[in-house]
């Protein structure tokens, strides 16, 4: 792709890197093949090609976009889909991220979203105050269908027992079980703490089982994902720096092996944490040193072996059939494909996968917050999938796409290191139990 930026704008490293994407684009058009949205709309703009030449088209001439810019790139899942399928190698994540964070910088939404995009910044990376809005949002329940859209989007996530804050999410030290074999950090996350604390007491006990010194760090937050993919940059540079300089005081005290994360769209996040602080003299080494540590938990129990399994009282007996739905952030943030599925079939558990796996669920962080009819269509289109499968429970390594799965389908959805530790002598899952 042929690109016009003056000298001036290319002394911006930020300009910089996005015309060396741009001119990486052949115009081939295979992501729009596989590009959820594209699928879903028919429209070339709804499509990752279309929205290139928008963002291309924005940064060259510098200007304020229009409202209808805005929303074909709002409606961008980031589930990076087309990354996978591109053969020249487009680096699209950055790409788009960068085309947000200029929308955030020139243009102005109406009232109405400025200030749901504020609640959710404000709200959904800290645990407490999120556990205050499901409160909230259950209270409000009765009402749900006087709302507008996207507020019973954020109603109907409220699960139906909003749970207590465990103990294993506070500051500590978990012993590993016999000789350590490593030592590492665990990101026990912020709205996944909420929603489903037992994924997190579920790492620590299959960790620790397989000889992990497990060490959850009181200055380890958010990883954030959240306001990042909102294009609010400041925000997400603080953010960055508060978990790097935690991770690197852990790593210089007593040494880490790896960051463990059980949320994929978190690891995909903070294994950018190089290229999110690239340029900044002070913070890009230490970044590029915690991105390095970080592993999603199936890279690390794919590493260390998972143990033989055990006899467990399977739901309705027979074969132990698990339809495994693979995240966006998974398959085509990490590349993480094999590991999950290999682990699952290593405990016991007959893996099956959807045709359409490559296609994004509509979760994709706040998407089904923001974009709630898109991303309805996408989870039951999912569903479907998932349950021709013939599986009366489903795994995911996302607490997002288990979210929205879990309110699309009749299966009980749960997450993956949930049955791995169930399997190598842990309890049952609660919605199996």
């Amino acid at each position: 792709m042929r690109t016009s930026f003056t000298a001036g704008q290319l002394a911006d490293p930020a300009i910089r890197q996005a015309n060396d994407i741009l001119r990486k684009c052949v115009h081939c058009g295979f992501c729009t093949a596989t590009c959820p949205t594209y699928i879903l709309l028919g429209d070339e703009l709804d499509g990752p090609r279309g929205r290139i030449y928008l963002i291309k088209d924005m940064l060259e001439n510098d200007k304020v976009p229009s409202a209808g810019v805005v929303r074909h790139i709002d409606r961008c899942l980031t589930c990076l889909s087309c990354t996978t399928t591109c053969p020249s190698g487009v680096d699209y994540m950055h790409l788009v991220d960068r085309g947000r964070v200029h929308i955030e910088k020139t243009f102005r939404r109406p009232l109405a979203e400025r200030l749901l995009r504020a609640v959710l910044a404000r709200i959904l990376p800290h645990p407490g105050r999120f556990r205050l809005a499901l409160r909230g949002a259950r209270l409000a329940r009765p009402f749900r269908r006087l709302m507008p859209g996207r507020l019973k989007g954020m109603m109907a996530m409220a699960p139906g027992r909003i749970a207590a804050a465990s103990p294993a999410d506070r500051p500590q030290v978990f012993a590993a079980q016999g000789p350590r074999r490593k030592r590492v950090a665990l990101l026990t996350g912020c709205a996944q703490r909420v929603l489903r604390p037992a994924i997190n007491e579920a790492t620590v006990r299959l960790l620790t089982r397989h000889g992990c010194e497990v060490v959850v760090l009181g200055g380890l937050g958010c990883c954030g994902a959240l306001v990042h993919h909102m294009g609010r940059e400041d925000e997400t540079r603080a953010v960055v720096k508060a978990n790097v300089k935690a991770i690197e005081a852990e790593a210089g005290a007593g040494g880490l092996d790896f960051v463990v994360i059980n949320a994929s769209g978190c690891g995909t996040m903070v294994k950018d944490y190089g290229h999110i602080l690239d340029g900044n003299d002070d913070w890009a080494e230490p970044a590029r040193r915690a991105a390095a540590l970080a592993r999603d938990v199936s890279e690390v129990m794919t590493e260390l072996g998972l143990k033989d399994p055990v006899s467990i009282p399977w739901p309705g007996g027979g074969p132990r059939v698990v339809a495994y739905h693979s995240a966006c952030s998974m398959q085509h943030g990490q590349g993480l494909r094999e590991e999950p599925v290999a682990l699952l079939r290593r405990a016991g558990f007959e893996a099956r996968e959807p045709a359409e796996g490559h296609l994004c669920c509509g979760s994709a962080g706040t998407y089904n917050l923001l974009q709630p009819d898109i991303a309805a269509r996408l989870g039951a289109r999912k569903a479907a999938n998932l349950e021709s499968l013939g599986a009366a429970v489903v795994a995911t390594g996302n607490i997002g796409c288990l979210v929205q799965l879990a309110g699309a389908t009749t299966a009980t959805v749960v997450h993956t290191v949930e049955l791995l530790d169930w399997a190598t002598g842990g309890p049952a899952p609660e919605e199996l139990a």
